[in-house]
């Protein structure tokens, strides 16, 4: 992939469920557990110190008020697949799952694979996080 827009043009014609459409900001909404369960997905660009454009995706597990931050540094450390970052959502810091990819590595396969890893994932930690709710 060598730009946002082919990453947006496999996206849509992969039949995903897409919500947000920026210039360089994608939604993916994900329906599992056959339906009774949604995770939401951001697409990004963004560009290292020197330019190199990267793709993060990432997803919101859950608004960091009352959780052990222990077991959130636990999770980075044994997880080979994403890590664990806060950011805002309407003025509320959430803890959010996160993969940052150079585009010249990224193919078609490696989006859905990283789509629908951070996704499921990031759905079963906001699953345990929430006591079994859908917290978005």
């Amino acid at each position: 992939m060598d730009n946002f827009e082919q990453i947006r043009r496999h996206l849509a014609s992969s039949g995903y469920k897409l919500s947000v459409q920026e210039p360089f900001v994608v939604c993916v909404e994900l329906s599992l557990a056959q339906g009774k369960r949604h995770q939401a997905i951001f697409l990004a660009e963004m560009q290292d110190d020197d330019g190199r454009d990267y793709l993060r995706i990432s997803t919101a597990l859950a608004p960091i008020t009352g959780l052990d931050a222990r077991r959130a540094l636990r999770f980075n450390w044994e997880s080979r697949v994403g890590y664990l970052a806060i950011s805002e959502l309407d003025g509320v810091p959430y803890l959010h799952l996160c993969e940052n990819r150079p585009y010249d590595t990224l193919t078609a396969a490696e989006i859905d694979r990283l789509v629908l890893e951070i996704g499921g994932t990031g759905d079963e930690m906001e699953h345990r996080m929430s006591a079994g709710g859908d917290l978005l």
